[in-house]
């Protein structure tokens, strides 16, 4: 399997899978989790969660992949991260993560992103990593800039709900 399990200090990182059912519901039906995230409503059946998981869960070689964000010390399912959109000819690729809010401000994403970051350069050969974020979403800006991402000024407009959300892509270069 080209993806794989990733460690780190406290975490590991598990490849997403069937059993994460219950967990995906739960972690894409909050609404705080769903803050910034306009491109699909939260979720509102367990059915919705199996949907997701198969979406991420496509035959490899696939362009897209969750890991679920789980705590060593206890096995506690605490948010995802991955990449989605990965065109391999051109090695650039954008990055996606989300934590329950329980989790927050404890260092937990940091720890994820770097470990994916590393797996994006050296085992995916990534030229270029792209996270497109929601202006107002201060916590997600300062995650990324904290792992090198720089501001590419390049800016689009996110419709959801019928309302515009202005979102700008920051980039990491390898």
């Amino acid at each position: 399997m080209f993806f794989r399990e990733l460690v780190t200090e406290r975490l590991i990182l598990r490849n997403i899978g069937h059993h994460d059912r219950e967990f995906i519901y739960r972690q894409f039906s909050d609404l705080e989790v769903n803050r910034y995230l306009f491109d699909t409503e939260p979720l509102s059946s367990v059915e919705e969660a199996d949907a997701l998981i198969r979406f991420y869960l496509e035959e490899e070689p696939r362009w897209q992949h969750r890991w679920i964000l789980t705590r060593k010390e206890d096995g506690e399912k605490m948010g995802t991260c991955g990449f989605h959109c990965w065109n391999k000819k051109s090695g650039i690729c954008e990055i996606g993560y989300d934590l329950y809010p329980d989790y927050w401000k404890q260092g937990y994403m940091a720890e994820a992103l770097t470990a994916i970051i590393d797996f994006g350069q050296k085992t995916m050969k990534l030229k270029k990593l792209e996270a497109h974020i929601y202006i107002g979403n201060a916590d997600s800006i300062q995650s990324a800039r904290r792992q090198q991402f720089v501001d590419s000024k390049q800016t689009y407009m996110e419709t959801f709900r019928g309302i515009k959300y202005p979102h700008v892509i920051y980039v990491r270069y390898f």
